[in-house]
């Protein structure tokens, strides 16, 4: 499997981003990140996280993380929780590849290093993934995870969701 190496994108960082500096948002998380970050998609990200971290200050360090491949040093995409452990001890991830990285078995070396780090954290206790139903590559990404089906769920942006857990 690939290794990944995950590295914090600060409120600082997304803020870089959102003002398109690349540059500035390099240097601040320490790697070179990628126009995947200045895409629609990121920057809606990087508005909801940002807005998180203010009403969640807690938050920080849990929600979105550069994808560092390594041992080469390439960002290959960001993942992240969608916030610290709950009442219950359960984090959700959430994770996106680069398109000229995907296909190459590293969405599956993102969810395990987010696995990996959840494990390591004395409050998570499971791990949930939340997957349309028509994502078959994400539906693959978690088949050998050890994730159960555990219900749906209606998302205002996304529509439709399997809800998949797994304990640490």
């Amino acid at each position: 499997m690939k290794q990944i190496k995950l590295v914090e994108v600060s409120g600082t960082t997304m803020a870089a981003l959102l003002a398109d500096d690349l540059e500035q948002a390099s240097r601040e998380s320490g790697v070179r990140l990628t126009e995947l970050f200045l895409d629609e998609h990121s920057k809606w990200l990087w508005n909801y996280r940002l807005k998180q971290l203010e009403d969640e200050p807690e938050a920080a360090g849990w929600l979105v993380h550069a994808a560092v491949s390594e041992p080469e040093g390439v960002v290959i995409g960001h993942g992240g929780y969608h916030g610290p452990p709950d009442a219950n001890g359960m984090v959700e991830v959430g994770y996106t590849v680069d398109l000229q990285y995907r296909r190459q078995g590293y969405a599956k070396a993102i969810l395990a290093a987010l696995i990996d780090r959840a494990a390591t954290e004395p409050g998570v206790r499971v791990v949930r993934a939340s997957i349309s139903p028509t994502n078959a590559a994400s539906l693959a990404t978690i088949a050998n995870f050890g994730f159960l089906e555990a219900g749906e769920q209606w998302d205002e942006e996304d529509g439709l969701e399997l809800l998949f857990e797994r304990s640490v």
